[in-house]
């Protein structure tokens, strides 16, 4: 964990990053499916937001931003920070009519190399975005958007969407199901439960696969 200080632009708030969990364990979660944690624990799962597109696979750690509803200007400091895999994740205050990220964004963040987005709130430009191959999560699209008046805004604190409390560094893993976010402190041991549950389920499809073939031949290609 780093021990650096937070330090505010104008009247931002931003912490600095935390690497909390090491690069080959995220990398291990890379064939886990959210269904199969969903298996395992209650806590993380993320039900209410939807795919911009699907199918869709998402993989990375936390990088937190907290927004005050209409303004969204810290957005951009967050993307000047962000680095290769990190998944920003928007807290927009509860604020689900107003859309925060658009295609301009989207363009900053596949340059960064972001592993995805997920905001609380909306999205717009949905004709760009879902052509794009940024995985994006949200609660739907909106023509009303945030505004830059740099009013506050918080980077790498503890946020929330849906009762599910997100930490910077944490595991944010999304499929077609939906979203789960892993603490440290839990990966390890969700992993090799998901791991062995997911080898049992493949056994058995392919046992039923052999039994049954003509239940899987309309999905052949």
């Amino acid at each position: 964990m780093s021990h650096e200080p937070s330090f505010h632009v104008q009247s931002f708030h931003i912490r600095p990053r935390e690497e909390r969990i090491p690069a080959e364990l995220v990398q291990r979660f890379q064939d886990i499916a959210t269904s199969t944690l969903g298996h395992f624990t209650d806590f993380g799962a993320i039900t209410s937001l939807q795919p911009i597109r699907r199918p869709i696979r998402m993989l990375g750690t936390a990088l937190t931003v907290r927004i005050p509803h209409i303004d969204g200007s810290i957005i951009r400091q967050a993307l000047l920070m962000a680095c290769p895999g990190d998944v920003l994740v928007i807290d927009m205050s509860g604020d689900d009519r107003r859309a925060c990220w658009g295609e301009l964004r989207a363009y900053a963040a596949l340059r960064k190399g972001l592993a995805g987005v997920v905001t609380s709130g909306a999205i717009t430009d949905w004709h760009h975005l879902s052509r794009l191959a940024l995985p994006v999560y949200s609660r739907g699209t909106s023509p009303l958007t945030t505004r830059a008046l740099e009013l506050e805004g918080e980077i790498n604190v503890p946020v929330a969407i849906d009762g599910v409390s997100i930490n910077p560094g944490d595991l944010v893993l999304g499929d077609d199901d939906g979203i789960f976010v892993v603490p440290p402190h839990r990966a390890a041991s969700l992993l090799e439960q998901a791991i062995d549950k997911q080898a049992q389920e493949d056994r058995r499809r392919q046992e039923l696969a052999e039994a049954y073939p003509h239940w899987f031949a309309t999905h052949a290609k």
